[in-house]
Protein backbone atom coordinates (compact mmCIF):
# COMPACT_ATOMS: atom_id res chain seq x y z
CA UNK A 1 0.00 0.00 0.00
CA UNK A 2 0.95 3.50 -0.92
CA UNK A 3 -0.13 6.74 1.17
CA UNK A 4 0.42 9.95 -0.40
CA UNK A 5 -0.39 13.29 1.67
CA UNK A 6 -0.73 16.72 -0.97
CA UNK A 7 0.44 19.86 0.19
CA UNK A 8 0.82 23.21 -1.26
CA UNK A 9 -2.35 24.37 -2.45
CA UNK A 10 -3.80 27.30 -1.76
CA UNK A 11 -4.72 30.98 -3.09
CA UNK A 12 -3.06 32.99 -5.89
CA UNK A 13 -3.89 35.68 -7.78
CA UNK A 14 -4.18 35.05 -11.52
CA UNK A 15 -0.41 35.00 -13.66
CA UNK A 16 1.29 33.85 -10.02
CA UNK A 17 2.42 30.44 -9.36
CA UNK A 18 2.17 27.84 -7.00
CA UNK A 19 4.09 24.12 -6.72
CA UNK A 20 2.61 21.62 -5.05
CA UNK A 21 4.43 18.45 -3.36
CA UNK A 22 3.13 14.84 -2.85
CA UNK A 23 5.14 12.94 -0.33
CA UNK A 24 5.21 9.18 -0.70
CA UNK A 25 5.08 6.25 1.49
CA UNK A 26 5.34 2.49 1.94
CA UNK A 27 6.17 1.27 -0.97
CA UNK A 28 9.22 2.00 -3.19
CA UNK A 29 8.58 4.77 -4.55
CA UNK A 30 10.67 4.65 -7.60
CA UNK A 31 8.57 1.63 -8.92
CA UNK A 32 6.00 3.73 -9.63
CA UNK A 33 4.51 6.25 -12.15
CA UNK A 34 3.13 9.47 -10.92
CA UNK A 35 0.04 11.61 -11.63
CA UNK A 36 -1.91 14.24 -11.08
CA UNK A 37 -5.08 15.33 -11.25
CA UNK A 38 -7.78 18.23 -10.33
CA UNK A 39 -11.46 18.53 -10.13
CA UNK A 40 -13.11 21.92 -10.51
CA UNK A 41 -16.32 22.70 -8.67
CA UNK A 42 -19.40 20.24 -10.13
CA UNK A 43 -17.07 19.18 -12.82
CA UNK A 44 -15.31 15.52 -13.38
CA UNK A 45 -11.96 15.01 -11.98
CA UNK A 46 -9.51 15.12 -14.77
CA UNK A 47 -6.07 14.51 -15.95
CA UNK A 48 -3.46 17.13 -15.57
CA UNK A 49 0.25 15.96 -15.42
CA UNK A 50 2.16 12.54 -14.90
CA UNK A 51 5.89 11.03 -15.01
CA UNK A 52 6.73 8.04 -15.51
CA UNK A 53 8.65 5.52 -12.77
CA UNK A 54 12.02 6.79 -14.56
CA UNK A 55 10.91 10.25 -14.59
CA UNK A 56 12.36 9.97 -18.20
CA UNK A 57 8.68 11.04 -19.22
CA UNK A 58 6.07 13.51 -18.54
CA UNK A 59 2.97 14.37 -20.03
CA UNK A 60 0.17 17.02 -20.03
CA UNK A 61 -2.40 17.80 -20.35
CA UNK A 62 -3.21 20.67 -23.70
CA UNK A 63 -4.70 22.94 -20.72
CA UNK A 64 -1.71 23.20 -18.79
CA UNK A 65 1.16 22.84 -21.32
CA UNK A 66 4.00 24.97 -20.87
CA UNK A 67 2.70 26.66 -18.27
CA UNK A 68 2.89 23.05 -15.25
CA UNK A 69 5.73 21.28 -15.22
CA UNK A 70 5.61 18.27 -12.80
CA UNK A 71 9.11 16.26 -11.59
CA UNK A 72 10.00 13.73 -9.20
CA UNK A 73 12.38 13.42 -6.41
CA UNK A 74 12.89 9.58 -6.03
CA UNK A 75 15.66 10.18 -3.05
CA UNK A 76 12.69 11.82 -0.87
CA UNK A 77 10.19 9.86 -2.18
CA UNK A 78 7.79 12.92 -3.69
CA UNK A 79 6.31 14.25 -7.00
CA UNK A 80 6.21 18.08 -7.57
CA UNK A 81 3.68 20.05 -9.78
CA UNK A 82 4.93 23.31 -10.33
CA UNK A 83 2.39 25.63 -11.44
CA UNK A 84 3.03 29.15 -13.24
CA UNK A 85 0.98 31.77 -15.22
CA UNK A 86 -2.30 30.63 -13.02
CA UNK A 87 -5.50 30.95 -14.65
CA UNK A 88 -8.70 31.25 -12.69
CA UNK A 89 -9.64 28.17 -14.76
CA UNK A 90 -7.09 25.99 -12.88
CA UNK A 91 -9.37 26.42 -9.25
CA UNK A 92 -9.95 22.91 -8.53
CA UNK A 93 -8.85 20.44 -5.90
CA UNK A 94 -5.67 18.71 -7.08
CA UNK A 95 -4.96 15.20 -6.12
CA UNK A 96 -1.92 13.00 -6.68
CA UNK A 97 -1.96 9.04 -7.28
CA UNK A 98 0.07 6.59 -7.98
CA UNK A 99 0.20 3.35 -10.03
CA UNK A 100 2.90 0.32 -10.28
CA UNK A 101 5.18 1.21 -13.11
CA UNK A 102 3.29 2.79 -15.78
CA UNK A 103 5.88 3.67 -18.63
CA UNK A 104 3.25 4.69 -21.48
CA UNK A 105 1.14 7.52 -22.17
CA UNK A 106 -2.20 5.46 -21.88
CA UNK A 107 -1.04 4.19 -18.47
CA UNK A 108 -0.41 7.38 -16.77
CA UNK A 109 -3.12 9.74 -18.49
CA UNK A 110 -6.39 7.85 -17.27
CA UNK A 111 -7.80 7.46 -13.83
CA UNK A 112 -9.03 4.52 -13.59
CA UNK A 113 -5.08 3.09 -13.89
CA UNK A 114 -3.89 4.51 -10.93
CA UNK A 115 -4.17 2.27 -7.85
CA UNK A 116 -3.86 4.67 -5.11
CA UNK A 117 -4.97 8.60 -4.31
CA UNK A 118 -4.14 11.32 -1.82
CA UNK A 119 -6.82 13.16 -0.13
CA UNK A 120 -6.29 16.09 -2.69
CA UNK A 121 -5.39 19.89 -1.99
CA UNK A 122 -7.44 22.77 -2.74
CA UNK A 123 -5.88 25.78 -5.51
CA UNK A 124 -7.88 29.11 -5.89
CA UNK A 125 -6.66 31.35 -8.85
CA UNK A 126 -8.69 34.95 -8.38
CA UNK A 127 -9.08 37.01 -11.25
Amino acid sequence: QVQLVESGGGLVQAGGSLRLSCAASGRTFSNYGMGWFRQAPGKERVFVAAITWSGDNTYYADSVKGRFTISRDNANNTVYLQMNSLKPEDTAVYYCAARIGGTYYYQLVREHEYDHWGQGTQVTVSS
